[in-house]
């Protein structure tokens, strides 16, 4: 049989250039996701060289908008938006009209109808959830007002694009290109909306009355079999059998599908554990969605076309930002915190790219569009770093000026920084789950004074309440571990399940206090070889310790 076919060929060349390009967007400081468009680009039809099959790369990026729209469901919070529902809400629908009305005015004049300059202006007015929540976790945002309204503001262009998705189809009559000559009626236009939103009405129902009680005790039933196997199969065919049900039986997109099936899974109390097991193969998928958007640019467009391409970047850059600085102010918050919004909606990512194909296979909207968003996209995305270190040094001038001038109000002088701890010969805890909230509660008990570095914000809060030092984020950053204050500290327990991600802090903290007392967990011998060679004093291999502590208590 032939070892080579078109499908194993698409995925290996673009997981293959995707890693490479990726990597090395990542160490410039720049987007993943850039390298993965890259990747896309290089392995299409407009470069010399292998020439990926675009049918195949479509149908997997089919797959990859379910699974990203899946985890975009999940991680929907109703609380986060609540809290800054007073300028999200507003903020963000201002903002996507006046993004839209812009695009629009330059389809105008490059003489497209009115439909192509809705898809392209609301293609340009939704900034990546990729890109930002990146940006925000790099500065440690998350948790300050800023960054929650940011979140907040996101969710809603979300919910927007979402809801443009489902609306599409059915205006495509009227909106597509000629449609003038016989276009519907009102009557014909209105029966097309009230026979969508009824179908899209009937599948909420569904999920909101069926879903809501089945997918949380089928995933509560596999969980109790004790498999992982059957657990992480079990999410992935709620994901894929409801956003594939949701396009047959009540002709709705498998994004918008996809999307209330993480909604409902998350109410579960596993949908943490459902997400984790998921992540490796959607990421994996989504990567592909990404190298089959890259396919379809042509990067000639960029010497062809060069004028239409600046007045995009324009729009993103310049009038995005622009809107959102405004509009905040207008509500009355920081200056820094305007400049710190109008650098995260200063790029357009993964919803632009599901739009845009929309448009172009509805017919609403010229391929020429497609590769003005895509060449948008790139460069706003390789320039938003730009942008927040601008930001960073005029919030950083900023509060040096309040602070000579004695005018410093804490909801003003918000710090995109962590400072390091004043604890001293105390614990530091990597990682608050099963294991690390035991060791935690232990040390709690003992009155020993403890700084605690975890990823789940909800907990962190949980921990600040209770007067425990707290941050959240990724162990590994080299800030947080600053932060952490490791020369003073004594011992260091190191309770994230990731030997990959334990190493990482391991060798920095070794580094940063030689006598450091060093605890490790792992769950392989070669886990615990490679942490001790990294200068972990002790590796505790769970599996090890329970056949010890059975044997003990027989």
């Amino acid at each position: 049989m032939p070892h080579h076919t078109p499908l194993i060929g698409m995925i290996v060349a673009g997981i293959v250039l995707a890693f490479i390009l990726g990597a090395l967007a990542n160490r410039l400081r720049i987007s993943p996701l850039m390298g993965y468009l890259l990747a896309g680009v290089l392995v299409g039809p407009y470069t010399p060289g292998y020439v990926a099959d675009q049918s195949l790369a479509n149908e997997l990026a089919e797959i990859g908008v379910i699974l990203l729209m899946f985890g975009v469901g999940m991680h929907f919070s109703l609380k986060d938006l609540l809290s800054v529902k007073a300028i999200a809400v507003p903020g963000a629908v201002v903002q996507i009209a006046i993004a839209t009305l812009l695009g629009m005015g330059l389809a105008a004049s490059l003489g497209w109808s009115i439909g192509a300059g809705i898809v392209f202006g609301l293609a340009l007015s939704v900034a990546s959830t990729v890109v930002l929540l990146r940006a925000l976790q790099e500065r440690h945002l998350i948790e300050t007002e800023r960054g929650r309204i940011a979140v907040g503001w996101l969710i809603v262009e979300d919910l927007a694009m979402v809801l443009a998705l489902v609306l599409l189809p059915a205006l495509s009559g009227l909106l597509r290109d000629g449609a003038d000559v016989a276009a519907p009626g009102a009557v014909q236009i209105a029966a097309a909306l009230a026979i969508t939103l009824g179908k899209v009405a009937a599948f909420v129902a569904l999920m909101l009355l069926v879903g809501r009680r089945v997918i949380p005790w089928v995933l509560h039933y596999v969980a109790h079999t004790g498999s992982r196997e059957l657990f992480r199969l079990a999410v992935l065919a709620i994901a894929l059998g409801v956003a594939f049900g949701a396009a047959e039986l009540f002709d709705v997109s498998f994004a918008l599908g996809a999307f209330f099936a993480g909604m409902v899974l998350a109410e579960s109390e596993l949908s943490h554990q459902a997400a984790n097991e998921t992540l490796p193969l959607r990421d994996a998928f989504a990567v592909l969605f990404f190298v089959s958007v890259g396919m379809l640019f042509d990067p000639a467009i960029i010497l062809r076309e060069p004028l239409p391409i600046i007045a995009v970047l324009l729009i993103i850059l310049i009038g995005k930002s622009i809107a959102a600085f405004l509009i905040v102010l207008a509500f009355r918050h920081p200056v820094g915190t305007a400049l710190t919004i109008s650098a995260s909606l200063a790029q357009i990512g993964e919803f632009s790219f599901i739009l845009a194909n929309l448009g172009v296979a509805l017919d609403m909207m010229p391929e020429r569009g497609r590769d003005l968003i895509l060449a948008g996209a790139i460069l706003s995305i390789v320039a938003n770093p730009l942008f927040f270190a601008a930001v960073d040094l005029l919030n950083a001038r900023a509060d040096r000026l309040r602070s000579s001038s004695g005018g410093v109000q804490p909801e003003v002088a918000e710090r995109a920084f962590v400072p390091s701890t004043a604890l001293k010969d105390h614990a530091v805890l990597i990682g608050y789950g099963r294991v690390g909230s035991a060791i935690g509660e232990a040390l709690m008990a003992r009155g020993e004074p403890l700084f605690v570095v975890e990823e789940n914000e909800s907990t962190v809060a949980g921990l600040r309440a209770r007067g425990v030092e707290a941050h959240s984020g990724n162990a590994a950053s080299p800030e947080l571990l600053r932060a952490a204050n490791l020369p003073a500290a004594r011992r260091l327990f190191v309770a994230v399940a990731s030997a990959f991600e334990a190493g990482q802090v391991v060798e920095q903290a070794r580094a940063a206090n030689p006598a450091l007392k060093i605890v490790a967990r792992a769950h392989l011998d070669s886990e615990v070889d490679y942490l001790r060679q990294l200068g972990a004093d002790a590796v505790v291999m769970g599996e090890r310790e329970i056949a010890r502590a059975m044997l003990d208590t027989a």
